[in-house]
């Protein structure tokens, strides 16, 4: 059994590398956000001074170590043999769940996680425990389980949530009350007062509550800093006051831009001060068991040494602390996961990820209502004295690198959430920094108007979502270690291989599919790229060259679309709906993006803005017939209902070498801007539709002769009649583009 525990042990290391590596990735949204959100300094100087808040901040995590041992369970209750069933379980599950949750982007609680995992993996092995001694019943599970701790770990993370919200709230409205939109004036008076406020707050529960949990520190040091901490509070809040003032007067600083780059070394401090915890805390706990076991020489002996307190070497957290900083420097899924928050919280329109739901829509109608109760009751002076407080001058400003929101907004959400994140960490209690950054820049995005009737329904929804992917991480990180926990209990050795495998497994599959995806975004970002690079003088060329290159697909989709059906052959009748699909979230994309376009065009041609509006729209219409085309033919062969005869066959050929000539003629015709040949298109166009008109008529004559069946001749006449919509459409395109051309052209 000694092997077995060796390797054990030796998994348990290599998954606690593993879960820093998706963990940080999940979390580094907490402490990166606020100033990449912001601009507030390149990227690459903002991950090193997170960097070296994630290096200092892991020292500070030795006293948290202990929740792992035994905050969630009583270990002096459980055998070595079970201990280590109930961490392998915790661990696989975490490496597991956390790496779903970075692979769809949305950010999850590792507190959460690993807090629900022990639980559930204890409780597992408590129950069979109990369900073998003869003594014992279900009344007995409090004995195994902390039951209260946990319940205060749980109700700490819950009320974190709201309290987080509340808090980033009231004090963004504040603060947005007294600095406005145009901040920088108001710095003048009030910016070195409100730095040393927030710097002298950052010192004092990140320095100084923080450093109780630091394994460098001397009782004698603590105790000092503990008798003297209002005396430090108040020579900070002086010191730094003083300070700013000089150097705004000297080197007129940035001091919103200084606030936020010490906000993000504090905020990556207390994350590593906090969160070490989960990724390591088992994986420790379990050494330090198998220590006791290779004391004792066998594994039915009560852990009761895991209720001793300890001190984690130094160097172990620095390392893991290390880990962490190359994660945040090289992890894609780090950004993935920062991009849900910017985008919910930013302050300018564009696209939203989620869609409106009743809920939200409902939530948005009673708030609109309980404020037009408000203007009712609130003088109208006074209101429209509120109001110029949070007018934003660069509403209507179109940039192509405008923040996502202010300095001002960044500030608060580092100062306000390090600041929470540090006084838990101060008490031991594991809250979420995830559930904490997360609400406090929902709230204060909320005080900062960034929730506007043209976005609040999707936002609304986004948070949501959000929130219910943390009650389904706890639901899912209870249900599947403990289930882990039974599985290897009962089978070993082959248990303990299985599940390894099946993590190595799942983590593979989600990063294909990450990858897949990250792909699709790096095509959309390119997009809008090209859309940033219109202006008056490359707008038709752009355009034209758009228009073009989307219709090239259209007759090469169709001909493989119709000779799939031909074949029979699922498999590219597959790959050409994918390749639809993506034509018709290209084309949406460019609908969706028309006013960019038109916000270009010169200012008086707005004849110029009609017409092209009119080529998206057409062009959106041929997407959809090849939508109606493909759908019904992949599930005509999906079924395996009878194939086409081959005088359909031939005549759907001829049909598509036909449509192949008018769109190769009409893609000659934009390109070159040569509309003195759209009526040789028109002609080409007539020809095929009569073509279309004599293929109806024979497939009347075989439904008359019973040649063929009711499915077949449904599917061939649906072909021909969205074909010959689609031929419609594309000429109408062709003198719309033509319209286009010609009206911009003149106005310029």
């Amino acid at each position: 059994m000694a092997t077995f525990y060796l390797i054990i042990l030796i998994v348990l290391i290599a998954l606690a590398i593993a879960d820093l590596v998706v963990g940080v990735s999940n979390d580094a949204v907490n402490f990166l956000n606020s100033a990449i959100g912001a601009k507030a300094a390149p990227v690459k100087t903002i991950l090193i001074i997170a960097s070296i808040g994630i290096l200092v901040g892991a020292t500070f995590s030795s006293g948290l170590m202990e929740v792992a041992r035994k905050g969630i369970f009583h270990p002096d209750h459980f055998y070595f043999s079970e201990i280590m069933i109930i961490f392998l379980a915790v661990m696989i599950t975490d490496i597991i769940l956390l790496d779903f949750f970075n692979t769809f982007g949305l950010p999850t609680s590792t507190t959460v996680s690993i807090v629900f995992e022990l639980l559930g993996a204890a409780v597992a092995v408590s129950l069979i425990k109990i369900g073998i001694s003869p003594d014992e019943s279900l009344l007995d599970l409090g004995k195994y389980i902390n039951s209260e701790k946990a319940l205060a770990i749980i109700l700490g993370i819950l009320l974190s949530v709201i309290l987080a919200f509340l808090i980033g709230s009231l004090v963004q409205y504040i603060t947005r009350m007294i600095f406005t939109f145009e901040y920088k004036k108001k710095l003048k008076y009030f910016g070195a007062i409100w730095g040393g406020f927030a710097i002298a707050a950052i010192t004092y529960f990140i320095l100084i509550k923080g450093a109780k949990g630091a394994s460098f520190m001397t009782d004698e040091w603590k105790d000092w800093v503990k008798e003297n901490s209002l005396t430090i509070m108040a020579l900070s809040f002086l010191g730094w006051t003083i300070l700013l003032q000089l150097l705004k007067w000297v080197f007129n600083m940035n001091i919103p831009k200084f606030i936020i780059l010490i906000g993000t070394f504090a905020l990556a401090m207390a994350f590593a001060g906090n969160d070490l915890v989960n990724f390591i805390g088992v994986p420790l706990a379990g050494l330090s068991s198998y220590q006791e076991y290779i004391k004792v020489g066998h594994d039915q002996f009560l852990m009761s040494a895991l209720t001793e307190k300890i001190q984690t070497p130094t160097i172990l957290l620095v390392l893991a602390g290390a880990i962490m900083v190359v994660t945040i420097w090289l992890s894609k899924k780090a950004r993935s996961v920062s991009r849900t928050e910017i985008n919910l919280a930013r302050q300018v329109e564009g696209d939203e990820r989620f869609a409106s739901t009743f809920l939200s829509r409902s939530i948005v109608k009673m708030a609109v209502s309980f404020n037009n109760g408000i203007k009712k009751i609130i003088p109208e002076s006074t209101l429209e004295s509120i109001n110029k407080r949070f007018e934003n001058p660069n509403d209507h400003v179109k940039l192509t690198d405008t923040p996502s929101f202010d300095m001002i907004r960044a500030s608060t959400n580092l100062t306000v959430a390090s600041i929470l994140i540090a006084f838990a960490t101060s008490l031991k209690l594991p809250l979420s920094t995830t559930y904490v950054t997360f609400m406090v820049a929902m709230g204060t995005s909320l005080s900062d108007r960034a929730w506007g009737r043209e976005s609040a329904v999707y936002r609304i929804t986004g948070v949501f979502t959000v929130i219910g992917g943390w009650f389904l991480t706890a639901l899912s990180a209870f249900t599947v270690s403990a289930l882990f926990a039974l599985f290897i209990f009962y089978t070993s050795f082959i248990g303990v291989g299985i599940l390894v495998l099946l993590a190595a497994v799942i983590i593979l599959r989600t990063y294909f599919h990450f990858r897949r995806k990250e792909n699709e975004r790096s095509e959309l970002e390119a997009k809008k790229d090209h859309d940033a690079q219109l202006d008056g003088e490359n707008i038709i060329t752009k355009c034209s060259e758009t228009i073009t290159e989307t219709l090239k697909d259209i007759p090469e989709l169709l001909k493989a679309t119709l000779q799939g059906l031909s074949d029979e052959d699922l498999k590219k009748l597959k790959k050409v709906l994918k390749k639809v699909k993506d034509l018709n979230k290209n084309v949406k994309y460019l609908k969706d993006n028309i006013h960019n376009t038109i916000e270009k065009l010169e200012e008086d041609s707005i004849e110029t803005g009609h017409y092209y509006v009119q080529v998206l729209d057409y062009l959106r219409e041929i997407a959809h017939n090849l939508t109606y085309i493909i759908m019904p033919v992949f599930d005509h062969v999906d079924n395996n209902h009878k194939s086409l005869i081959e005088e359909q066959k031939t005549d759907l050929t001829v049909l598509t070498d036909e449509i192949s000539v008018l769109y190769h003629e009409i893609v000659i015709l934009i390109h070159e801007r040569d509309y003195d040949n759209t009526d040789g298109a028109i002609q080409k166009q007539q020809e095929i539709l009569e073509l279309i008109e004599i293929y109806k008529k024979k497939q009347i004559k075989r439904i008359k002769n019973n040649e063929v069946g009711t499915r077949n001749s449904l599917l061939y006449l649906g072909i021909l009649e969205e074909v010959k919509n689609m031929l419609l459409h594309t000429i109408n395109l062709v003198k719309s583009q033509r319209d286009f051309i010609i009206f911009q052209s003149n106005s310029r």
